[in-house]
């Protein structure tokens, strides 16, 4: 019984599944729109409107929260520079996801997680 688990292991081991994490969330603030499928999308949802509000905060132990978490320097500064000041007003909710329909080669549900505006 899965009981009170939660969270999907997408047929992953533990720190296979951090790092694929980390890589999306990291994809996703630096162009600010992927195509993955619906599991993975709605995983990393929650990982990255974390990163943005710890950009909301702006102190040097959110940036360091958020350097731990994003592969790329300059990802995280535009975390803090730009993500932080478009999103200042909105209590959350930064992230919408569009359904693409299924991938050609398996069959998979295909969505697009995006920022909002």
């Amino acid at each position: 019984m899965r009981h009170k688990v939660a969270g999907r292991n997408l047929g992953r081991s533990s720190s296979h599944r951090r790092a694929l994490y980390r890589n999306l969330v990291t994809d996703l603030l630096s162009y600010e729109k992927i195509a993955t499928t619906e599991a993975k999308a709605k995983e990393v949802r929650g990982l990255a409107e974390k990163m943005i509000t710890l950009g909301k905060a702006g102190d040097i132990n959110s940036r360091r929260q958020a350097l731990a978490f994003i592969f790329d320097n300059k990802v995280a500064g535009k975390v803090f520079n730009e993500l932080a000041t478009r999103y200042a007003d909105r209590p959350g909710g930064y992230t919408r996801i569009l359904k693409l329909g299924p991938r050609v080669g398996d069959g998979a549900n295909m969505v697009q997680l995006e920022l909002v505006e």
